[in-house]
């Protein structure tokens, strides 16, 4: 949510800032601005809208020229999307920044500005933190970004301009994620590495309450008491080709077509000998066989590759398994004790309420585990264990390859923990394992079989003003995330259900022509599923059938098949996952939608 980058440098600062500002429209955003040092004076060009707006209204004002200044799109929290409300902000005279995140005592800050005659014209949280500063500041700007830091309380991340200091770009954070990259002669901040990896691979990561001093010669650090700090500079492993579409119409779909690769590059690093091994995510066979109760706790997307893990751990393991939304764990007193495990899943990793209820868990005494797919990120950094998913840079708001490796981690998690418990034998692990790694294969194979169908049958979906999604066991589990992926993109309303609650409510909802696609590939509740599939088509529904290709379906069944290939039962969600992302593509396509930057929503969610 929101994004923030910054030069320092000898290239053309406007056109930097917008080329990396171009990399984070995946955080979601409804307007967009640069704040640049021209002839020695802050200039401010700001919009609402996207960033092509911005370039078009610069195009008419003329583009600022300069080496030194910030960028920012907004994603609106306090005060509606507007060109006054958009960032950058200046606090009077000396102070210019932009800003991510939340200020949870703005209110009671503006009051006592106010007071003391600031005038303010935005109803942004981030003006009061510039009039702050700019009234804090006598000369030094490490000593005004202290003072104000003690007098705030949220979470953020900050890039500010000092007036009397053009050739010098100061930054800080608490919370909120933000990293400082290096090259020759030139620096920047970013709020994620896809915004600067055009131009660098080398970056630090900025802790908590740090604050970088960016120039021409370079960057340093100090703390809050001015103390200098000196950091490990990183290196990403991602290259400027893996962050751009490759040819695809969309970064949702390049991403689709990409799962067969991640899924493959997360698990074969952790299998050895054919075995899980989790060791280099501090994770032992000693460790796993002493948890009592597991709590999965995760947003969106994430949630629902939890409910897939709930399914399989429990069947597999005999730990019991608790699914958690983050917003709401902290919140119900949660009865956690020690000898249980929290895993929180995440594929930011900085997921605002996650982040809470992760620390929450520490507390009280419980194990942490993260899932993540961001390296450096809060939640990784803080958590007792930790497995990174290797899915690359995810660019659409909607996920996919995160999603689809966050349940392969799951199931090879699942496995080990089921060998280290005595539940399975080794013999039964390492056939598991093996067919785990093999769903990579498969997951491509879905991929060709399906992607003409869904196109096809997508148009079903088109005009449709309400649908639902129906399964059972780890069909109702994957049912959630196709329901959740069609709402954000095409906006059409749909809600899952499990099958068998329909009579008891919800088939009330059905009416002529209705589309309610169905998810049945598990083969011991099929015919339970087709049961309650002939209830909601005898009332006029029109059915999508995803199955596998041995199903039998009779003619009174469905409107439309979508078939996926055979493997192990409880592997089925990898496979199925494909045609509920596609069709969710594609009828997002065929409604004329933004498919990559869907209304309203972020990538990223940092505050609560």
């Amino acid at each position: 949510m929101c994004g923030i980058v910054g030069y320092v440098g000898a290239k053309d600062c406007s056109e930097v800032l917008v080329s990396a500002l171009s990399k984070l429209e995946y955080r979601g955003y409804d307007s967009a601005g640069i704040a640049v040092f021209e002839d020695g004076k802050i200039r401010i060009e700001k919009e609402k809208g996207r960033l092509l707006d911005l370039q078009k209204k610069m195009e008419s004002d003329g583009v600022p020229k300069g080496n030194v200044g910030v960028g920012h799109t907004r994603w609106a929290t306090h005060g509606v999307p507007s060109s006054v409300n958009s960032h950058p902000h200046r606090g009077g005279d000396k102070v210019t920044l932009v800003h991510n995140g939340i200020i949870e005592n703005y209110k009671e800050l503006k009051e006592q500005l106010i007071a003391q005659g600031r005038v303010f014209i935005s109803e942004t949280d981030t003006e009061v933190v510039a009039q702050l500063m700019d009234m804090n500041y006598e000369g030094d700007p490490e000593k005004a970004i202290a003072k104000t830091l003690a007098q705030v309380e949220g979470s953020f991340a900050l890039g500010i301009l000092f007036a009397d200091r053009p050739e010098e770009l100061y930054a800080v954070r608490r919370e909120s994620p933000l990293i400082v990259g290096v090259a020759e002669g030139e620096s920047f901040i970013a709020s994620d590495v896809p915004a600067i990896i055009k131009y660098t691979t080398q970056y630090y990561l900025l802790e908590h309450d740090e604050i970088a001093k960016l120039t021409h010669e370079g960057v340093s650090f100090c703390d809050l008491e001015g103390n200098s700090i000196e950091k490990e500079l990183k290196v990403a492993d991602w290259d400027q080709e893996a962050a751009e579409k490759g040819g695809y119409e969309h970064y949702m779909l390049k991403e689709i077509h990409e799962q067969p690769t991640a899924v493959k590059t997360t698990l074969t690093p952790r299998i050895s000998d054919g075995m899980p091994n989790l060791e280099e995510c501090s994770i032992t066979l000693d460790k796993l066989k002493d948890i009592n109760q597991i709590y999965i706790v995760a947003c969106g997307t994430a949630m629902h590759a939890g409910m897939v893990g709930k399914y399989v751990i429990e069947k597999q393991c005999k730990v019991p398994v608790i699914v958690d939304i983050a917003s709401e764990f902290r919140y119900r007193d949660p009865l956690i004790k020690e000898g249980d495990l929290v895993i929180i899943i995440s594929q930011s990793g900085e997921t605002a309420d996650s982040l809470a209820a992760m620390r929450l868990a520490k507390k009280m005494g419980a194990k942490t585990l993260a899932i993540v797919n961001a390296k450096g990120s809060s939640i990784a950094r803080e958590a007792d264990m930790l497995i990174y998913t290797h899915a690359g840079p995810e660019i659409a708001v909607a996920s996919t390859k995160a999603y689809m490796v966050q349940i392969s981690v799951m199931y090879l998690l699942a496995f080990e923990l089921a060998f280290a418990k005595g539940e399975i034998t080794k013999e039964e692990c390492r056939r598991l394992t093996d067919i785990l790694l093999g769903t990579s294969a498969n997951i491509e194979k879905t991929i060709e079989l399906v992607d003409g169908d869904c196109n096809t049958i997508a148009e079903a979906l088109t005009e449709a003003d309400s649908l639902l999604y129906i399964g059972r066991g780890l069909d109702y589990a994957l049912s959630m995330e196709g329901s959740l992926k069609l709402k954000e993109i095409s906006y059409i309303h749909s809600e899952a259900y499990a099958a068998g609650e329909l009579k008891h409510g919800t088939i009330s909802l059905i009416t002529e022509g209705m589309p309610v696609i169905a998810v049945a590939t598990q083969n011991a509740l099929y015919d339970k599923t087709v049961s309650n599939i002939k209830e909601v088509k005898a009332r006029g529904a029109k059915v999508i059938l995803v199955c596998d290709e041995q199903a039998e379906v009779g003619a009174d069944v469905a409107d439309f098949i979508i078939r996926v290939p055979r493997i192990e039962e409880m592997l089925m969600p990898m496979l199925a996952a494909v045609p509920l992302q596609l069709l969710a593509y594609y009828a997002s396509v065929r409604r004329g939608n933004d498919v990559d930057k869907p209304r309203n929503l972020a990538k990223s969610v940092t505050v609560e």
